[in-house]
């Protein structure tokens, strides 16, 4: 498993990256297919801020939590990784494992326009780019990866169709699927 720390407002020492790569071991025990994870430490408003993001064979599992004090934010943030990693095992068991094919979206560096400060950033422009692997599963799936994720919508590639497809969270607590019209 490939650890990587990203840090922000902060310093790690040695002897704390130590300690979250021991714990995230743990998890490797009762999940051994988890691949990478990052690890980004970030202090914000008086407040230390932990994100987690485990890949597991194109799945990907992400826990975020906040304290005074570093250590419990990353216990919190962990458990939320391995109430996930659990779900998903069980969901496993039932199902085949999904297929990825990664997919990257890259933007010239002149929709960035120059560096500047968090206040100066207009609603419109793009302050940041991720890249990820589309998965090819059913949209049942593809809510079930979005729920795991804590996001409100989820895009992937439609098992059945081939064509991308994005499932939403609605207003009303049901779920939405984005299907292109051929």
């Amino acid at each position: 498993m490939d650890v990587r720390f990203h840090t922000r407002n902060i310093e790690a020492s040695d002897e704390l990256k130590e300690f979250m790569e021991k714990k995230l071991a743990k998890i490797e025990k009762f999940f051994h297919k988890i691949t990478d994870v990052q690890i980004a430490l970030s202090f914000k408003r008086g407040m230390n801020i932990v994100e987690i993001t485990a890949s597991a064979n194109g799945l990907v599992m992400r826990g975020e939590d906040h304290s005074h004090d570093l250590r419990k934010a990353f216990d919190r943030a962990l458990k939320n990784i391995e109430r996930q990693v659990k779900r998903h095992k069980d969901y496993l068991n039932d199902r085949v494992h999904i297929k990825t094919k990664e997919i990257s979206f890259d933007l010239p560096p002149e929709i960035f326009g120059d560096s500047r400060d968090d206040d100066d950033v207009s609603p419109r422009d793009i302050v940041k780019v991720k890249r990820f692997q589309i998965a090819t599963m059913l949209p049942l799936e593809a809510t079930r990866q979005m729920d795991l994720l804590g996001h409100s919508f989820y895009l992937f590639r439609n098992g059945d169709s081939g064509a991308f497809n994005v499932v939403y969270k609605r207003n009303d607590g049901g779920y939405g699927l984005l299907e292109p019209l051929d």
